[in-house]
């Protein structure tokens, strides 16, 4: 567990971030309550993702200045590094 005050937002920012998206991926695939063509996917990506990024910071921030050696602090960031690419490789690769 985070020693810090911020490697715990840093936990707490990706955990909501993991259960935003899974929600949304469930609604959609799972049960065919809505779909991505609808704004809340729009919405939702629009707070989550932004979420995960200030994880990834936060995270980097507890890490470097804190000492803060928690593995899911290192989990944070990894899942951060991995939005950050999702996001410029889907831009890269979108075919409307």
């Amino acid at each position: 567990m985070p020693t810090t005050v911020i490697g715990r937002w840093s936990v707490g920012l990706n955990t909501l971030f993991l259960v935003a998206i899974t929600a949304s991926l469930l609604l959609v695939e799972a049960f065919k309550l809505l779909s991505f063509d609808n704004r809340w996917w729009d919405i939702t990506v629009a707070i989550a993702f932004p979420t995960s990024i200030i994880a990834l910071i936060t995270g980097i921030i507890a890490v470097r200045k804190h000492h803060d050696r928690s593995v899911l602090i290192y989990l944070s960031v990894v899942v951060g590094v991995c939005t950050i690419l999702f996001a410029l490789l889907h831009s890269l690769f979108i075919s409307d």
